[in-house]
Order: C-alpha cells, then sequence, then structure tokens
C-alpha cells in the first residue's frame, strides 16, 4: 500500500479559550506515567487563589513541550534581549496548605513544583 504524504493539521479553537486565560503561577507534579500542570492566577492581598488551568502531558509529551519551551524563548530573546530571572521568591503558608491537603494525599504523584510566572516582583505569593 503506498504511503500517503504528510496532510496539515487542521485544529480549531473556540472564542472561550482563544482568550486564553492568565497565570502568574505554576504548579507541576508527576507521577511515572504522567506529568500535570496547574496554572493559576494569585491576586495581591488575597489569601486563597483557584486553579484556572490545568494540562495533563505524558512523561514524552512533556520533555517535547519543555524543548519546544526552550526553542520558542531562545528566539524570542534573539529578537527582543535577554529576558530577566525573578528573585526567588518565598511561598506563604496557604500554598503550603493547598499542596499539603490536596496533592500530597495522591500516592502516584512524586514531585512538587512551584513556579512563580508573574511579571511583578511585588505581587504577594
Amino acid at each position: 500500500m503506498e504511503q500517503q504524504p504528510n496532510q496539515p493539521l487542521n485544529i480549531e479553537i473556540s472564542e472561550e479559550i482563544a482568550e486564553g486565560t492568565y497565570a502568574n503561577l505554576a504548579i507541576i507534579t508527576h507521577s511515572n506515567a504522567e506529568f500535570v500542570v496547574d496554572f493559576v492566577n494569585v491576586m495581591p492581598g488575597t489569601p486563597k487563589s483557584k486553579v484556572k488551568s490545568r494540562v495533563n502531558l505524558t512523561p514524552m509529551h512533556a520533555k517535547r513541550f519543555m524543548k519546544a519551551m526552550v526553542d520558542n524563548i531562545e528566539k524570542f530573546e534573539a529578537a527582543n534581549g535577554p529576558i530577566g530571572d525573578m528573585e526567588a521568591i518565598e511561598i506563604p503558608q496557604f500554598w503550603w496548605t493547598y499542596i499539603t491537603g490536596l496533592v500530597l494525599p495522591i500516592h502516584s504523584l512524586l514531585c512538587i513544583t512551584i513556579i512563580s510566572l508573574g511579571a511583578h516582583n511585588d505581587m504577594i505569593y
């Protein structure tokens, strides 16, 4: 049987999804079978925030995603200059309560990483 050439991928996006969701914090957990990335929008002065979006990835797709991000950041910096790193921040108690109360009881999760994505150093995390 003759092999078909690769067809272009037709991807559709709804208006609601196309608007996007702002996040300034990511909580990354993984097990031997998947990576879970929770995106959160933490507002200054509020003691509680909700996960706005969750993305589940296989380990292979997580690694491919990481490589794609590195490639895109390198291209962005080549065109716009270096992106400054944020200083290390201290995560307040309410985040550890969230993690301890909701994430850790899932015994298959082996690692938790919290990444502040915020651009404002004066925000309360």
